[in-house]
């Protein structure tokens, strides 16, 4: 099969090669699925800078890519909950970094897949597992999700990749949701039901002029921002934080969220509702990858970066 692969850690794209390596093994309670698409997240190039060493054990040459959407060609034994032709996705992470997405072909276990939503083509369901997971399962710690009714809700990062599912699954819920994002993403949050508000010097002024009694929840899709959380959250209120483990130091959590395969089945069933879209950045072919990491690492890009085999 071909796949994007690197065999040593680097700071830049210059170890990413593209060629053939063996077909993945389908053991005991996994599946192979062809890959469609493949979602592109920040830890994929953090993995191969060697940010994450000694949280996460990598073997080489590492194929990089957690998220995948594709179809099942062959399942391993004790699988019988998919047969071969079904359309799947998942939040692809394994105990050990090596058989990545970002190839034609990836064996997945069966209990991080679920069945690919109806409403999203490939290329929109290969963005949602780890960025859909990690908004859902930070709105549930903070109470909102499923239900959210009456609650005022603060998302750092509305406009990106996790923020911008966290704002669509808190409106879903039937929460209020202030989000923060750039001026020019302030007409797009607008959209997905959120209110606006830019980030940056004065926010939590901003905040309290929409919420004087302060907000019931706050998630964190940015980090360095614990000082504005803490001043406006209200007494009894929760926060989360994906980039900021200090905020345990205050009463808050920081999430990592596990594959989940209930979770993205919630997920699909709001996208087959119409309450859930995919913003896509742009797509990359495999060739490709260091660009699509590039254009992860500017931090300017809104929606999802999508690699396609």
């Amino acid at each position: 099969m071909r796949a994007t692969s690197y065999d040593a850690f680097s700071t830049d794209n210059s170890t990413l090669t593209t060629g053939e390596l063996p077909d993945p093994t389908v053991g005991p309670g996994n599946v192979l699925v062809e890959v469609k698409a493949a979602g592109v997240n920040p830890v994929d190039w953090k993995i191969m800078t060697g940010d994450l060493t000694g949280l996460l054990d990598a073997v080489f040459p590492v194929v990089p890519g957690w998220d995948v959407a594709g179809v099942v060609r062959a399942v391993g034994p004790d699988t019988p909950e998919f047969s071969e032709g079904d359309e799947v996705y998942a939040y692809a992470r394994k105990e050990v970094v090596r058989g990545g997405t970002f190839a034609e072909l990836v064996a997945v276990p069966a209990e991080s897949l679920a069945l690919k939503p109806k409403s999203l083509d490939f290329t929109e369901a290969g963005a949602v597992p780890l960025a859909g997971l990690t908004a859902l399962k930070a709105l549930q710690r903070t109470d909102i999700s499923p239900d959210g009714s009456g609650r005022t809700v603060l998302i750092h990062g509305g406009s990106g990749g996790v923020g911008s599912f966290g704002v669509q699954i808190a409106v879903a819920a039937g929460a209020r949701v202030i989000a923060t994002a750039s001026e020019p993403n302030h007409e797009y949050l607008r959209e997905l039901g959120a209110e606006p508000v830019t980030y940056g010097d004065g926010l939590a002024d901003r905040v309290r002029e929409l919420a004087p009694g302060g907000v019931d929840a706050v998630t964190d899709f940015v980090g360095g921002v614990v000082d504005t959380t803490l001043a406006v959250l209200a007494p009894g209120g929760k926060h989360v934080s994906i980039a900021d483990p200090t905020v345990v130091e205050h009463g808050g959590e920081w999430l990592w969220v596990r594959p989940n395969a209930a979770g993205l089945t919630e997920l699909a069933e709001l996208a087959d509702a119409g309450r859930l879209t995919v913003e896509i950045a742009g797509t990359y072919p495999l060739d490709q990858v260091g660009a699509a990491f590039d254009a992860s690492r500017s931090s300017r890009t809104r929606g999802k970066l999508v690699i396609i085999p």
